[in-house]
């Protein structure tokens, strides 16, 4: 699909390094001739993603914690006096307390289940709000990022896949809000990946090497697999998906155990 997106813009939310799921969507989406914008949450982010961005030609990066309103409304300002218009917006952003991903659910804390659910599904909601008058009428995509514990237990993930079962439901409703302005909304439901926020989950390597062993694929995935199906996502190819959940976990999902 090397040119699909030439002359189109996107924002990634959620880069952190060059292991992180969104870096893999941003060197896909680049590839394809879009050019991108990255942001990042505080200062101890700012030098690793303007680096990683130095890669990627024409892109800019902005600052956003999508905790902070006013952060978000300057970063799409930003956008408007940039870009002048937005074509895709990625959302990888998600977060849990460590302690609230291992152990037992029921001991999750009031204050960590609000802030899971406030960056890890109501800013997906809160970024497509803003989004929306640079999008309107350009066949526009919004994609966000989501995993099987949303339906399924998997150990110690606990409120995260709470939240991630909330982000689904939102992806659902803003397409429903949305079409109609022409701005479709999909999530990726990738397979375990060795990123930044898996860390945080007890015993992760046992989950990536029980994937291996059982799904349809015999082996995980990687963040070029998932880049692959943002840049689906974002092209003209999947103009009349809206409000769907694509799994990319080797074909994991299918199976019993």
């Amino acid at each position: 699909m090397q040119n699909a997106l030439e002359g189109k813009t996107g924002i990634i939310f959620g880069v952190a390094n060059k292991r992180s799921i969104a870096w893999g969507c941003a060197r896909s989406l680049s590839q394809a001739g879009m050019r991108l914008a990255l942001t990042y949450a505080g200062e101890r982010m700012e030098k690793g993603v303007r680096t990683l961005a130095e890669e990627l030609p024409n892109s800019i990066v902005l600052p956003c914690d999508v905790t902070k309103p006013a952060e978000v409304e300057a970063v799409f300002e930003e956008l408007g006096s940039e870009f002048g218009q937005l074509d895709t917006l990625v959302h990888a952003i998600a977060y849990a307390n460590r302690d609230d991903l291992q152990g037992a659910f029921r001991d999750t804390s009031r204050d960590g289940y609000m802030i899971a659910q406030e960056v890890s599904a109501y800013s997906l909601m809160a970024l497509a709000r803003q989004a929306l008058p640079l999008m309107e009428g350009r066949d526009g995509s919004i994609i966000t990022m989501t995993y099987l514990g949303s339906e399924r237990v998997i150990p110690n993930y606990n409120v995260m896949g709470v939240a991630k079962a909330a982000l689904e439901a939102g992806v659902r409703y803003l397409a429903s809000d949305l079409g109609p302005h022409g701005v479709r909304v999909n999530a990726i439901s990738a397979g375990p990946l060795r990123t930044l926020s898996a860390s945080g989950v007890k015993d992760f390597g046992s989950i990536i090497d029980h994937i291996a062993e059982v799904a349809p694929l015999r082996r995980n995935i990687t963040t070029e697999d998932v880049g692959n199906a943002c840049l689906f996502l974002a092209s003209p190819a999947s103009r009349s998906i809206t409000g769907t959940t694509l799994f990319v976990d080797a074909g994991f999902h299918i199976m019993g155990a």
